[in-house]
């Protein structure tokens, strides 16, 4: 028996996730919608293909991801690739690594970012006082 994937709940899980109020990505998808009809949306097994780009450019998430989703493969996956405890950890471990050293890139950008903007602005200060004493 084939397994057919419910794109409505698939909206509802990455809603979920993302951390987003059924009222918010109704004020996103425009005055057409309530928080009523996003409700009676995630419970529609298809969506249309034109509605679902919309709530993907909303939820910045693929359109595929909503299209073939399906939590009892990826469970299964989950359950077959870790057998035992060990395996995760390593897994999360370096994970962990590789969102550490992203922080440290995004802060190391940030700071360089901080600095241009107080180079321009104190060349912006001594534009004005030029125009000033004119």
């Amino acid at each position: 028996m084939e397994h057919k994937i419910h794109q409505g709940r698939n909206v509802k899980r990455f809603r979920e996730m993302l951390g987003i109020k059924q009222e918010a990505l109704a004020y996103d998808l425009g005055e057409d919608w309530t928080q009523k009809k996003i409700s009676m949306l995630e419970q529609k097994d298809v969506i249309e293909d034109s509605l679902l780009k919309q709530i993907s450019n909303s939820l910045k998430i693929p359109v595929e991801a909503f299209q073939n989703f399906d939590e009892e493969q990826a469970i299964n996956i989950i359950s077959n690739t870790f057998d035992n405890c060990q395996q995760p950890a390593s897994v999360f471990y370096n994970s962990t690594i590789n969102q550490i050293d992203q922080f440290i890139k995004l802060h190391e950008e940030k700071i360089a970012l901080y600095e241009r903007m107080l180079k321009e602005k104190d060349e912006m200060m001594i534009r004005l006082e030029k125009l000033i004493n004119k």
